[in-house]
């Protein structure tokens, strides 16, 4: 299941606010352009989709400016972050089943990689596929799923909790020695390793939970499952595209591309759209005008930079379009 699947608790959100806020960002410019409200960061009856979290994010780091924010920011999720979902982990009787859970409901989580499992006699290993988002907004979500994580089993196995070891595929951003080695739970971390992965030893996956409840756990899972079905039973096909199509950051997909992202092909993507009123080129062309308007209030993108963002061949083109949807070039409008 992808993360544009499924809706997901404001607490995310939340926490990433109140981390801003100790770094000198305002509540106002983190939330500009989510459609998220003050009142609804704690507000528990609200879900949100996983896209207004992301443009959240990229207000963070536009502001923030600063390297792996996200192995800091991905640490200071706890259990009590998760909701049902985290109650449900720590109920159970041992590491392991909480991890076993945990992968059962992840779309619970606040994830936006996708997370594969293996284990050995040595290692419980857990490997993270990166979003197909920009290299900064990718980074951030990538080193934040992990460390968070690693956060997550450390609630569960105690204090004395060490990552055997975390990698992660993107090179360091710091071309200068730091003051202290940067570590992640007892890790410093590898960069330009071949994939995103976290390591802990596979005997801590038989340590006893100390608040290990098998009714509590088994209420929990009951919940978390109804949590699931509603949460991901609303979405049509036009949505889910439209979802993906204003993740921040992303180069806009073609028709080829949105299919595979969605693991079906091209001719059953355009059939679904057809049978909702609509088509890809319908949807493209919204979103591409929308974020031509972004881009170019933004000012940091040359034109040129902008047409690619859009999917354009060449700025005569992306001009050729804008003179249509608004009847003056894109440099007139700026």
């Amino acid at each position: 299941m992808l993360f544009w699947d499924f809706k997901r608790s404001a607490a995310s959100v939340e926490l990433l606010v109140a981390y801003g806020r100790q770094k000198g960002l305002s509540t106002t410019a983190l939330l500009r352009g989510s459609g998220i409200s003050r009142a609804q960061l704690t507000d528990p009856n609200v879900e949100l989709a996983a896209v207004r979290e992301l443009r959240v994010i990229a207000n963070f780091l536009r502001l923030a400016g600063a390297p792996h924010l996200g192995l800091d920011f991905g640490q200071r999720y706890r259990f009590t972050t998760y909701g049902l979902w985290g109650y449900g982990l720590i109920s159970s009787a041992t590491v392991g089943e909480a991890l076993d859970m945990a992968l059962r409901y992840l779309p619970l989580s606040f994830l936006f990689t996708q997370v594969h499992y293996r284990h050995d006699r040595e290692l419980a290993t857990l490997s993270f596929d990166e979003p197909d988002f920009s290299d900064e907004l990718r980074q951030f979500v990538v080193e934040r799923d992990m460390a968070a994580a690693a956060a997550l089993i450390r609630d569960l196995a105690g204090d004395d909790f060490a990552l055997t070891r975390l990698r992660l595929r993107s090179p360091d951003a710091v071309h200068r020695p730091r003051p202290a080695p940067l570590r992640v739970f007892g890790a410093e971390p590898v960069f330009g390793a071949p994939r995103n992965e976290i390591a802990v030893d596979a005997a801590l996956l038989a340590r006893p939970l100390p608040g290990a409840n098998p009714i509590t756990a088994a209420m929990c899972e009951q919940l978390c499952a109804e949590l699931v079905r509603r949460r991901t039973a609303q979405s049509s096909t036009s949505h889910v595209v439209s979802q993906y199509l204003a993740v921040p950051g992303i180069r806009l997909p073609d028709l080829a591309q949105m299919a595979r992202h969605l693991n079906t092909s091209e001719r059953t993507l355009k059939r679904r759209l057809q049978a909702e009123g609509t088509s890809f080129r319908l949807l493209l062309e919204s979103r591409r005008r929308g974020l031509a308007l972004e881009l170019l209030r933004e000012r940091e993108l040359s034109l040129s930079a902008i047409a690619e963002r859009l999917g354009y061949a060449d700025l005569s083109s992306f001009s050729q379009a804008h003179k249509r949807w608004h009847g003056v070039s894109p440099r007139t409008l700026r």
